[in-house]
């Protein structure tokens, strides 16, 4: 009977004292490693606090940032990412810091930046093509993204201009706020122009990617433990979860809405849209080519979250930036009146906008449509001279490069789009990797062709019927969340142009 009692209590301590061994292994004994690992190597950073890391003074630092009012100015760097602004500074370009247990190697040194490519935001985008390894995806993407279809996407991009453009006729002299008008826009768009559905088919997907985008952005720097989680969810994840479902939910009904056209005699074939293409990719007989249904969600994930939002936060800064500098305003009139006149945008023309590309580039890199581009290395890898561990995330810092004065100049604050009056490599200075607003190499987007058209044809259009100045009631309050948005909107004015 001692025996058995014995065996009884020696058991679940044997367990209890194996799982602690773990915990301990993997939340102590493998972050202090890392740390060693790196800091041998140079690379030093905060250093790393058990379970938690450095979340909490990141949560804190960035919640009083954002507490301030801010003045019209675009050094945001402080203001959106206090925490590696801060790292920067004190550790240098590159340094290690802890994502809770996770090691995060930040890199803003374009030596580095180089051999880099980008990957991740998993939940949101799944395996679409941010955060694809293979190529399978990129093979589709580059078929339906090439030059003859985007011709035919300018039209349906007009169309959704047009209809906005009606609406404001009722506001002129008005206040409008731009963000949420260019949001409207932007996933009409592409909804048109990538799965030929109108905006109301993909207006269920595109508010709940919204919400979850949000959802996961004020979680990014909260920590929990595994097994806790597993065992009692956070409401943030069982709603994240709840999204992601509904989320699925929408996009196999439209998939499948396709699919019974075809069984029906309603259709020919899938359609040759990108959805068109990726259902096929998704009943190909050729395990090479074949997408499955998780592939083909997620693709469609990416597509409608990456190329609204990029697009519209682009746009509604754009706009920000001519209202307040009415001379760059001024230079992009006269360039769009003496290549379109009173016409629409042609694909000729639009090649031709080189005051509208070069304050495209100014904007993006002033406000980027990413804080970073991470990418997670399952082994261990030589990166330049590190040599980092295994299961190490590596986060290419695009906000910190493009506010480099090493790399910019000490004018690196101001809107200054004559920077790119000779190109990009010029303005960088021939450093490929100081610049990489739509990612670079091989990892670029494939969608950077269609957002650029996009917004060439949209701003021309406003431009050719209005001049635009910033609304009294504006504040300036740039915030995080995945990109970077205007907290607040960003209200403008619009006067007729009397020859328009």
């Amino acid at each position: 009977m001692d025996g058995l009692m014995k065996f009884v209590i020696l058991v679940p301590c044997s367990f209890f004292l194996v799982a602690l061994i773990k915990f301990l292994y993997d939340y102590l004994w493998i972050p202090l490693r890392i740390q060693h690992i790196l800091n041998s190597q140079g690379i030093k950073g905060p250093p790393y606090k058990f379970i938690y890391g450095n979340n909490d003074e990141a949560t804190q630092m960035t919640k009083e940032a954002l507490s301030k009012p801010m003045a019209l100015t675009h050094d945001i760097f402080p203001r959106v990412q206090p925490h590696i602004y801060s790292c920067i500074n004190r550790y240098g370009r590159n340094f290690l810091y802890w994502d809770g247990v996770r090691p995060e190697l930040m890199i803003s040194e374009p030596e580095l930046i180089k051999e880099e490519a980008y990957i991740f935001i998993n939940k949101l985008l799944g395996n679409g093509l941010v955060t694809v390894e293979g190529e399978k995806q990129r093979k589709l993407a580059n078929n339906i993204f090439h030059g003859e279809t985007l011709k035919e996407m300018r039209l349906a991009i007009i169309a959704s201009v047009e209809t906005m453009l009606k609406k404001w006729k009722g506001q002129v002299g008005k206040e409008i706020e731009v963000f949420h008008e260019f949001k409207l826009l932007t996933t009409e768009v592409i909804s048109r122009t990538a799965f030929g559905s109108s905006y109301l088919e993909g207006e269920k997907i595109f508010e709940m990617l919204n919400k979850l985008s949000i959802v996961l952005s004020r979680n990014l720097s909260n920590t929990g433990i595994p097994l806790f989680v597993k065992l009692q969810k956070p409401s943030d994840m069982l709603e994240a979860e709840e999204l992601a479902k509904g989320i699925q939910d929408s996009v196999s009904k439209i998939v499948k809405t396709r699919e019974d056209k075809v069984v029906k005699g309603e259709a020919d074939n899938f359609g040759i849209d990108f959805l068109g293409l990726l259902i096929n990719a998704y009943h190909d007989t050729d395990e090479n080519n074949k997408l499955s249904l998780e592939d083909l969600v997620d693709e469609c994930k990416t597509f409608y979250f990456a190329g609204q939002d990029t697009v519209n936060s682009l746009l509604a800064w754009m706009v920000l930036l001519l209202a307040s500098h009415g001379d760059w305003q001024e230079k992009a009139r006269r360039e769009v009146m003496e290549i379109f006149g009173n016409q629409y945008p042609n694909s000729e023309g639009l090649s031709k906008l080189k005051i509208m590309t070069m304050i495209i580039n100014e904007t993006l890199r002033l406000y980027g449509p990413s804080n970073g581009l991470p990418r997670t290395e399952a082994r261990e890898v030589q990166l330049g001279k590190l040599v980092l561990p295994a299961n190490i995330d590596i986060l290419s810092l695009n906000i910190g490069l493009h506010r480099d004065p090493h790399l910019w100049g000490d004018d690196v604050h101001l809107f200054k789009p004559q920077r790119f009056a000779e190109g990009i490599a010029k303005a960088t200075n021939y450093t490929a990797a100081a610049f990489f607003h739509f990612g670079l190499g091989p990892r670029s987007c494939v969608g950077m062709t269609l957002a650029t058209i996009e917004t060439k044809i949209a701003l021309s259009m406003i431009l050719q019927r209005y001049t635009i100045t910033i609304s009294p009631a504006y504040v300036h309050s740039p915030i995080p969340i995945l990109t970077i948005r205007p907290r607040h909107g960003i209200q403008i004015i619009l006067e007729p142009l009397h020859s328009c």
